[in-house]
Order: structure tokens, then C-alpha cells, then sequence
């Protein structure tokens, strides 16, 4: 996986709309759940990636060091070297002195070539510093991106069981409505009071027969009392 690569896919990543993406699914809670392996998968590869370009970096960096660090050695022994020399030549040794001006030389050239390595790293160095940091700031936008999918997957689920929760209550709600206890009550009351009332009827049915005979024995003793009364004139007569 190239630079490019791991920065344009985090670069992609970090921009995308959630909310849209919500938008245009069939099953939101599913696409959230893929949206999360997807994210987790990507960023451990980008972390992969970036560190790996961050070795790469920091090994630059390290040779960018040790150049310099060469050149100032090489540049120590130069000087040393020209030192004897300068001695050697001053004592009347030519030859020996010309042979420590040699090794003068040959340390300028290797301290030049170590400069000349450091200074031609100094800009790829600057260069993948940036890459570096804006990968960085890709993979931390990218976690900040999963940890909000996470929320908003989280709340859908809730929202999804409340909705589930209301949906039973409400179905149990019909089932009270269709089977009311309250209509059989009444059907109850219904019979019992049809059975009050035949009982009612039996009573005034039987009182108004009691009725009847009481009138009949009453006629009997008026009939009695006629015939008595009607004696009495014959005997009197």
C-alpha cells in the first residue's frame, strides 16, 4: 500500500457523511454494523501503514543524523590531519607532512560527501514529516468518525427496541379491546337482572292469585250474608 493510498483512502474516510450514508439505506442498523467492521478493518490497515511510514521516517531521520554527524567527525580529523602537517613541515619532515595533508584532503571529501547526503535528505525528510502528520490527523479523524457510527448505531438500536416495546404494548392493548372483560360483566348483569325481573314477576303473578281468592271468599261470605239476611224476612213475615 502506497502513501497515496493510506492518505486518499483515510482522506475518504474522515469526509464521509454518515447521515447520508443513513439516508439512502434499507436497514440502517445492518449498514451501521458493516459501516463499523469496514471502519475497524480500515483504520488497523491505515495504522499499519502509518506506521510503517513513520519507520521509514524516522530511519531517514536517523541517517540524516549520522551524515551530520559524520561530517563533523570528518571535519575534526581534517583539521587534525592539516594540524600535523603544519608541525611535521615546520620540523623539516616535507614528505611526511605532504602524507598528513593527504589524509586532510581525503577527510574534506568524506566530510563534503556527508554533508552533500545530509542536505539531500533534509527535504524528503520535510516532506514525509507532513505526510506523517497529515496521516496522523486523517487516522484521528477517522477514529473520532467510527466512535460517532458506534453512537448512532448504539442509538438506533434503542430507538429500534423502544419502537418494538411500544408496538407490543399496543397490540396488547387490542387484544384487551377485542376480549373486553367489561362486555362479559355486562352480558352478566344483563342475565341476572332478567332473572330479578322473572323472580319479580313470579311474586306479582302469585300475589295477584292470593288476591283473587281472598275476593272470592269474600263474595262467598257476602252471598252467606244475603241469604241469612233473606231468612230473617221470610221469619219475620
Amino acid at each position: 500500500m502506497t502513501k497515496q493510498t493510506v492518505l486518499g483512502r483515510v482522506t475518504q474516510l474522515a469526509k464521509a457523511n454518515i447521515h447520508a450514508l443513513l439516508d439512502q439505506a434499507e436497514d440502517p442498523q445492518k449498514m451501521l454494523d458493516q459501516l463499523i467492521r469496514d471502519y475497524t478493518t480500515n483504520i488497523r490497515e491505515a495504522e499499519q501503514a502509518v506506521a510503517g511510514t513513520i519507520g521509514n521516517l524516522r530511519l531517514m531521520e536517523q541517517d540524516h543524523h549520522e551524515d551530520v554527524a559524520a561530517a563533523r567527525e570528518w571535519g575534526g580529523k581534517a583539521v587534525a590531519a592539516s594540524r600535523k602537517a603544519d608541525e611535521l613541515r615546520t620540523a623539516g619532515q616535507p614528505a611526511e607532512a605532504d602524507r598528513f595533508d593527504g589524509l586532510a584532503r581525503i577527510a574534506l571529501q568524506r566530510q563534503l560527501q556527508s554533508e552533500r547526503e545530509a542536505r539531500e535528505a533534509e527535504p524528503v525528510i520535510a516532506s514525509q514529516t507532513e505526510v506523517v502528520d497529515r496521516l496522523r490527523t486523517g487516522l484521528d479523524q477517522m477514529r473520532a468518525k467510527l466512535g460517532e457510527v458506534e453512537a448512532k448505531r448504539n442509538e438506533l438500536v434503542a430507538r429500534d427496541r423502544t419502537a418494538r416495546a411500544q408496538h407490543r404494548m399496543m397490540d396488547a392493548v387490542r387484544s384487551v379491546d377485542v376480549l373486553d372483560p367489561t362486555s362479559e360483566l355486562h352480558r352478566f348483569e344483563d342475565k341476572v337482572r332478567r332473572e330479578e325481573a322473572r323472580a319479580a314477576g313470579r311474586e306479582e303473578l302469585a300475589a295477584s292469585s292470593l288476591d283473587a281468592q281472598f275476593e272470592r271468599l269474600d263474595a262467598l261470605g257476602d252471598t252467606a250474608e244475603v241469604e241469612a239476611r233473606l231468612a230473617a224476612l221470610k221469619a219475620g213475615g
